[in-house]
Formats: structure tokens, C-alpha cells, sequence
């Protein structure tokens, strides 16, 4: 098998098990987000599989995946920020992929990226929705790492046990082996 290939057909399976797990909500917040079984770190394998050119195209193919399947539109500008910029920076892992605890510090540093997207949407966007007495740009904040951060920790704390890890640079192993 050719290695474009092995890397399409990694990319695809992870993107795939992103959409499946997403659609597992652990915990759903009443005005959009919710923390899910784990979604943002499939998003995150293919960049720590191949690097950042790899993990950004299959993180910002997830994105419009994410739009195409649940889409919620309230500007043209917001679904470019709320779907490609926002879960295809979850493809930041991929500069970490090399990196002593690479997997673990790519992965926080898509859902950092991820919270930054999603906190300027929600900002820019949504500010309307905050509660008296609360400035947008606080709310936006506070709201979005309230899901994307407690995921975060979730999944940080679930690759970070031995096993589970030692299963993941196993599967990094069998991705890149020709």
C-alpha cells in the first residue's frame, strides 16, 4: 500500500470515529457545545500521525463534515469561523507530532486553538445571548472553555494512563509503517 494512501485511509478512519464519537454527548450545554466521548481527539490523531499539513486538511475536512451533518448558521462569517477555522485547528496537534509528549501537547494545543475559534464566534456572534451583567467577551470565554476545556482535561487524563497510551503510539507505528 502506497503511503498516500495508508495516510488517506488513516486520516478517513479517524475522521470518521471524530463524527461517531461527537455524536456521544457526555454532557450537552443549553446554547450550543457539549462535551463528547472523546471527538476532538480523533480530530487530532491524523496531525500526530503525519504532521501539520495532514492534521490541518483532515481536522478543517472535519470541520465541514460538522457542518454539512448539524449545521447552525446565523451569519455567512460564523460558519467559516464556527466549522473550518474552529475544528481545523484542532490540525495544530500536528506540529507537536515529534515531540517528546507530543500527542498530549498537540492535543491541547488543537482544543486551545479549537477554544479560540469558538470563543471569537461566540464573542462576535452570539454576544447578544450573554446574561444581564455579563460582558460578551466573558461570557464567550467562560462558556466555551466550560465544554471544549472539560473535554480537554477528559481526554488528557484517558491518553495520558499507560495502556491507553502505549495503544496510540502503537497505532502512530502502524500509520506510518509502509
Amino acid at each position: 500500500m502506497s503511503k498516500n494512501v495508508k495516510m488517506l485511509t488513516f486520516s478517513a478512519i479517524c475522521i470518521a470515529l471524530a463524527t461517531v464519537t461527537n455524536m456521544v454527548k457526555l454532557i450537552h450545554l443549553p446554547m450550543g457545545g457539549s462535551v463528547t466521548l472523546c471527538s476532538m481527539l480523533f480530530a487530532c490523531l491524523p496531525g500526530y500521525f503525519y504532521g501539520w499539513k495532514t492534521g490541518l486538511i483532515s481536522a478543517v475536512a472535519y470541520g465541514i463534515l460538522q457542518f454539512v451533518t448539524g449545521p447552525y448558521i446565523v451569519y455567512p462569517l460564523q460558519v467559516i469561523v464556527d466549522y473550518p477555522l474552529a475544528f481545523g485547528a484542532l490540525g495544530l496537534s500536528g506540529f507537536f507530532a515529534e515531540k517528546k509528549f507530543g500527542l498530549q501537547t498537540g492535543y491541547a494545543v488543537g482544543c486551545l486553538g479549537r477554544w479560540l475559534f469558538s470563543f471569537l464566534s461566540g464573542w462576535l456572534f452570539f454576544g447578544e445571548y450573554a446574561p444581564d451583567g455579563w460582558a460578551p467577551v466573558v461570557y464567550s470565554a467562560v462558556y466555551n472553555i466550560a465544554y471544549i476545556g472539560l473535554e480537554m482535561v477528559i481526554t488528557l487524563v484517558i491518553i495520558s494512563l499507560p495502556p491507553v497510551n502505549k495503544a496510540l503510539q502503537k497505532v502512530k507505528q502502524m500509520a506510518n509503517n509502509q
